[in-house]
């Protein structure tokens, strides 16, 4: 029977699944993608073929109990019944925080999941949803390996001083230093680049990942070396509902003379900030892009968007010394024109020049003459996540049989 692991991607009341055939000497293949979403109210599952064609669809009504839990043994029930000469041998987990204990792919036991648990803090929004599962499978499935990927472990390339605040040493010694995030995408754009242009791929790269969370990374022939978000996933770039960069002193003013709760004050900044609190409207770029014309808040909120990406990248070619390509990918960045446009004329200094008609089109190349070129280029993070799964396998059974 051919071997398929899950790759799954949990969030407060969704999690997002696909699932790959692991053929032998072979690129992990996607078979099947899928959605839970409304977990705890009125529950939705849809599965598509990885062409995209809808495969089943089934919904539950609110008040059935239908959580995390439920979700995941009816995955592993709806596959086992769609099997076809297939057997589930792991499952591999998006985790956002893996702190400076792990650098790369781990496979979970009580020891890993602890040592996640205490990175809870860090990031309070995405951590508990993204162990809930691993907990969940450990008591449901004993015996399943599983294996945690993490957002955090493809910018540990970068050098102490990239990652240090100027923040005392008893503070340091505790862990508070940049971590930087989407390191998955960052990881797939790194291995595929040199398909769509080899010298780009030695260079130096600012990537763009520009979605309902956003951030920006400098590559070097491939490396990690500075990325706009830093201890948290609230730092750097204004995203759809978080701040980015903010004074720390406003935090100070909110609980001081605002009276706020510190719990208050975190949930102004991940949830009611970015796009939807500068706007007022929404955090969909494409809302705010149909209204611009005449909604003076939703172009200012586009305007502070594309104005921190411009400025951001700025500091990142400054940490490069020289700018080679920028690439788009993500949501936003693989799919609106309007912003990708945008960012390359706030950039002309850096020599770039956007060929209209390529970025209409989607690019993937969208720039024009000899200055750095500009590409849109897709995204991965579950393909990535299959990749290092199927490796941390393979390098403890390697361990085992030596």
């Amino acid at each position: 029977m051919i071997p398929v692991l899950i790759v799954l991607n949990a969030g407060s009341s969704s999690v997002k699944f696909q699932v790959f055939d692991m053929p032998d000497g072979a690129e992990p293949r996607l078979v099947w993608k899928g959605l839970y979403e409304g977990l705890g109210g009125a529950a939705h599952f849809v599965v598509k073929h990885a062409g995209g064609a809808n495969l089943d669809e089934i919904s539950w009504a609110s008040g059935e109990d239908f959580g995390h839990e439920e979700a995941l043994m009816h995955l592993v029930s709806w596959l086992r019944q769609h099997q076809e000469g297939r057997r589930l041998a792991a499952i591999g987990h998006r985790v956002v925080h893996g702190g400076e204990a792990f650098s790369a792919p781990v496979l979970v036991d009580d020891g890993v999941i602890q040592t996640l648990d205490a990175l809870v803090p860090l990031a309070p929004l995405h951590q508990p949803h993204n162990l809930e599962p691993i907990r969940i499978v450990r008591r449901r499935l004993p015996g399943m390996p599983q294996v945690a990927c993490f957002d955090t472990a493809f910018h540990q390339t970068q050098s102490g001083i990239a990652r240090m605040f100027a923040l005392p040493r008893e503070m340091r010694e505790r862990g508070v230093k940049r971590y930087g995030f989407h390191g998955l995408s960052y990881d797939y754009i790194s291995s595929v680049l040199k398909d769509y242009d080899p010298r780009l791929a030695e260079g130096r790269v600012v990537v763009a990942h520009l979605g309902n969370g956003a951030s920006l990374c400098a590559l070097d022939k491939g490396v990690s070396i500075a990325t706009t978000m830093g201890f948290s996933a609230l730092d750097g770039l204004p995203m759809g509902t978080r701040c980015g960069a903010v004074d720390a002193g406003v935090v100070f003013y909110m609980l001081r003379e605002m009276k706020l709760s510190p719990e208050e004050a975190e949930r102004v900044l991940y949830t009611k900030s970015g796009l939807l609190g500068v706007s007022g409207l929404s955090n969909d770029m494409r809302v705010l892009r149909a209204n611009a014309a005449t909604d003076t808040d939703a172009r200012r909120a586009i305007d502070l968007f594309v104005y921190r990406i411009t400025r951001e990248i700025g500091s990142l070619v400054a940490a490069l010394g020289g700018l080679d390509g920028l690439v788009f990918t993500a949501g936003i960045g693989e799919n609106d024109a309007a912003t990708r446009a945008e960012v390359i004329a706030g950039l002309a200094w850096a020599g770039l020049t956007l060929d209209e008609a390529a970025n209409r089109a989607g690019g993937p190349r969208i720039s024009a003459g000899p200055g750095p070129a500009a590409w849109v280029v897709p995204t991965n993070e579950e393909l990535v996540i299959a990749r290092q799964t199927r490796g941390a396998l393979g390098a403890v059974q390697a361990k085992l049989a030596s």
